[in-house]
């Protein structure tokens, strides 16, 4: 499946089995061997989930978020981004850019490879967030992000949806072996990039945004 440049797609992060935990919407920057790439303009409408009573995800107890009532929160993202999804791959680097257009850091989001899926009207790529993520500056100096966020999680096997943490770990040090060395994505591929200026931000969700999760096979 080949994406149309400037087509209108969103990215979907599941949670446990089929729970829509956030979606973003973007435009294809391209799909090529290197994978799907979509820019995020600020401005467009963003989903994020939380309690029913108005609690965002992180203010509520993980133990208890299994049997917490849950509602999509309406949000508008803020900030340019350039997400690249290299295809088969347990990650996805997501490009930060300055409101004036300069390449700010990488963010290596650990997460399920994601599934590419086009109904006609409304095509996107689904996956599960891991929580565990690497921050890489402009220089390539790099931090784990959210570890204590990562273990609090793991501790409530009954409530979370990653089985294997250290397998998690892995591949994100596997990754920063790839940012070291600066090689491709951190080799400055994409820093560049500024998006078509014909392309309208999209404020409002097409149909279809909440359709059942996409699966591998």
């Amino acid at each position: 499946m080949t994406l149309q440049v400037g087509r209108v797609v969103l990215r979907r992060q599941f949670q446990r089995e089929d729970l829509l935990g956030r979606v973003w919407m973007g435009r294809v920057a391209a799909d090529d061997e290197h994978g799907l790439w979509l820019w995020v303009a600020s401005g467009s409408a963003y989903r994020d989930i939380g309690a029913a009573d108005g609690r965002a995800f992180r203010e509520v107890p993980f133990a208890e978020w299994g049997r917490t009532a849950k509602a999509m929160r309406e949000i508008t993202w803020s900030g340019d981004m350039l997400m690249l999804h290299p295809p088969g791959e347990a990650y996805s680097v997501w490009f930060f850019f300055e409101p004036e257009g300069a390449f700010r850091s990488w963010y290596v989001n650990l997460e399920e490879p994601g599934v590419c899926w086009d109904d006609g009207h409304t095509a996107g790529i689904d996956t599960v967030d891991y929580d565990l993520d690497v921050v890489v500056l402009s220089d390539r100096t790099w931090r784990w992000k959210d570890e204590d966020e990562f273990a609090y999680h793991m501790a409530h096997p009954d409530v979370y949806w990653v089985d294997d943490a250290e397998t998690v770990r892995a591949e994100g040090e596997r990754v920063i072996k790839v940012v070291e060395a600066g090689e491709f994505p951190f080799d400055c591929t994409g820093t560049d990039f500024r998006p078509d200026p014909s392309w309208s931000v999209p404020a409002v969700l097409p149909a279809g945004w909440d359709r059942a999760r996409a699966r591998a096979g």
